[in-house]
């Protein structure tokens, strides 16, 4: 299991069309600071419904977005 799959049951259960989520609130969720692995680990949001669309460094928020697959 994904250590992140707290945070992808998360925004799937709530459903909302967009996330800005600060790392603080992604921590309260998971109980752990997301770390670089968060990059390896975010391609499975897509299984999910979701992608990470930014993720803000300076500003310590990460924008995720309803998947929209175009066909």
């Amino acid at each position: 299991m994904s250590k992140y799959k707290p945070l992808w049951e998360y925004l799937k259960d709530n459903n909302e069309e967009e996330y800005n989520m600060s790392f603080d609130t992604i921590k309260d969720i998971l109980g752990f600071n997301i770390d670089h692995s968060f990059l390896t680990y975010k391609k499975e949001l897509k299984e999910y419904g979701y992608e990470v669309v930014k993720i803000y460094m300076k500003e310590k928020t990460v924008v995720i977005k309803k998947y929209n697959i175009k066909i």
